[in-house]
Order: C-alpha cells, then sequence, then structure tokens
C-alpha cells in the first residue's frame, strides 16, 4: 500500500484502521471477526491502528491485543485516546494517565505510539454551559488545554510513555485551528475529511464546520493530517446498517446525500467506494476506516488502490450535495 509523509513523524499508510467498526459501534460484528479484520489490514500494508477506550467501551483495544498479543509487526503504530472533558485540573493528570495505563493493559503494550486529546477543545467554559445535552461532557474549555492538559502531554512524550500526541479536530474550528498555530504544535490532527464536509452527531457548536480551513492549517503548520468519517457514519453508503430516530444527524445526512446516491448508481458505483476515494482526494496523510469486517475492509483496500478521483467527478459530486454542503 501507498505510504505517505506524516508531519515530523514517520511515513504512513494513506489508509489507517479505525476502531469504530472494531469496537462495534457500526453495526453488527463479532469479536473473531474483528480480530481477523486486524490481521487482514496489516497484511493489506496498513501501519496505523487509531483506537481509544470510547469505541466499545475498550472493546477495540481489545480486539487489537487478542489480534497481535502486545507484539506488534515491524513498522505498525498504535494510538489511542482519552476524552477529558472540563475535568478539575487538579484530577486532570490522574485521568489522563489511568487512561493511557488501561489502554496498555488491554493492548498488551509499554507504550502509545499517538495519545490523542478525544475531547472537543472549545473557547472557554461559557461555551460549555450552552451546549446541548451531554455534549459537555465532551468538551475541555481552550485555558485548561493550555495550562494544563498540552503540558502534561508533553511530560508524557518525555517520559517515553506516548510517543507523540495529537487532537481530535472536531472541535470549535476556530478554536482547533487556533492550537495547531501555537507551540509546541500536535504531532497529529483527526480531521473531518467526507464530500458532505459533515461531523454530523459530532457537531455541537454552531455555524460551519470549516474542515478543509482545519486541513488548511495543519498542512501550513506541519501536522500530520488524518481524515475521519468518510463515509460520515453510514450516512454516504447505500443503507445506514443500524437503527437510528429519523432526526439523527446521520439520517439526515443520508436524506441530503440522495443525489450522491443518485450519481453512483448512474455510474454503477458503490457509495462507499466512491466516497473514500473522495476523501482520498482531500489534502489529508491517512484516512482513517471505521470498517467492522474483511469485506468492507476489502472494499477501502480498492478504493486505495483506484486512487483519488480527478477534478471533473469531484466537481459532479460537490453538485450532487451543494445544497446540503451549504447546510453543515
Amino acid at each position: 500500500m501507498q505510504s505517505h509523509a506524516f508531519g515530523a513523524l514517520p511515513a504512513v499508510s494513506i489508509l489507517t484502521l479505525g476502531g469504530g467498526g472494531l469496537g462495534m459501534l457500526w453495526g453488527k460484528t463479532s469479536f473473531e471477526e474483528c480480530v481477523a479484520t486486524v490481521h487482514a489490514a496489516i497484511d493489506a500494508g496498513i501501519t496505523l491502528l487509531d483506537l481509544a477506550p470510547r469505541y466499545g467501551d475498550g472493546k477495540a483495544e481489545q480486539v487489537v491485543g487478542a489480534a497481535l498479543n502486545g507484539k506488534l509487526p515491524a513498522g505498525i503504530r498504535v494510538t489511542s485516546k482519552c476524552n477529558l472533558g472540563n475535568a478539575p485540573p487538579a484530577e486532570i493528570e490522574t485521568i489522563l494517565r489511568r487512561s493511557i495505563e488501561a489502554s496498555l493493559q488491554r493492548l498488551h503494550l509499554s507504550k502509545l505510539d499517538l495519545f490523542f486529546l478525544h475531547s472537543n477543545v472549545v473557547p472557554d467554559e461559557a461555551f460549555i454551559t450552552r451546549a446541548p445535552g451531554d455534549a459537555a461532557a465532551r468538551m475541555t474549555p481552550y485555558a485548561v488545554f493550555v495550562e494544563h492538559v498540552r503540558p502534561l502531554f508533553e511530560r508524557f512524550v518525555a517520559e517515553g510513555l506516548i510517543g507523540a500526541w495529537g487532537l481530535t479536530g472536531i472541535g470549535h474550528p476556530d478554536t482547533i485551528i487556533r492550537v495547531l498555530g501555537e507551540r509546541p504544535a500536535p504531532a497529529a490532527v483527526q480531521c473531518i475529511a467526507n464530500l458532505l464536509d459533515s461531523p454530523g452527531g459530532l457537531k455541537f457548536f454552531d455555524g460551519p464546520a470549516k474542515p478543509r480551513e482545519v486541513i488548511a492549517a495543519a498542512r501550513a503548520r506541519g501536522v500530520g493530517i488524518m481524515g475521519i468519517r468518510a463515509v460520515q457514519a453510514g450516512a454516504l453508503t447505500t443503507a445506514i446498517d443500524r437503527d437510528l430516530p429519523a432526526d439523527h444527524p446521520e439520517m439526515l445526512d443520508y436524506a441530503r446525500a440522495a443525489g450522491f446516491r443518485r450519481l453512483c448508481a448512474e455510474l454503477g458505483s458503490n457509495p462507499a467506494v466512491i466516497a473514500h476515494r473522495y476523501a482520498l482526494s482531500l489534502d489529508v496523510d491517512t484516512l482513517v476506516l471505521g470498517v467492522k469486517n474483511r469485506e468492507e475492509l476489502a472494499e477501502c483496500v480498492a478504493a486505495a488502490e483506484a486512487g483519488p478521483l480527478d477534478s471533473a467527478m469531484i466537481a459532479r459530486i460537490d453538485a450532487s450535495v451543494a445544497t446540503a454542503k451549504a447546510v453543515a
């Protein structure tokens, strides 16, 4: 599989195996099938496994731990994350360390190659008080990140507990762009990369998500870029593979993508494959897959082998969802 430069970190395969499918979040699968999918991904040339405790309450990490038994093949790297929220400063180090230690225990490893803040970095605490539902639990104020989280991440690197640190760049976009421009900068950032420019159910702020501006800011500052949600949690596939209410963000995006599916039908193409090829046409270093079985993995590998879409096809796809992108 083709590899790509990845900021200041070693080069990475253009596809990354994500933990959402392995954690059984995206439809029915089995532990055994997920283990087999890990082996198939490595055999296909994937060199990065992107995990988190939130993916199935640790299940994705257990899958990888069972698949590899603490013995990473040459060149394979593993990430994990921690959803910190707005924890009291005195508790932050304990929360982060315990999260890393628990991940390492499930993975049977002694070090994480890359560790992400899974929380959404947002402007301030006032922003959090306006958050809907349980979204506030997934938000970390900018000041808390700068004063407490970032210094701890740097210390963890110095201790050898993690190789580098990064951000999940789906928080308030202007705040993420601000953080990307500061020093020390994250080694990597995870950015929305789909043809709707939509975070779907991960959007907890008003206004546009600006994923391409976040990607451009990361590129300008030499930060590794991991594209995520290429099929927008199933909204850009033939059919959503789990029961969701009609007003769920993913269902709304599925409706907005009707024109895209019609175009794929005209082309005789699988929407999921075209969606992945579209995402690979964006300025990302590696694209994180949410696959839950070997069949879905094979489709994504085939999409990568087919390569990015040409400008004419991208224009046709953009035209098919123009109204939907304006809403995102």
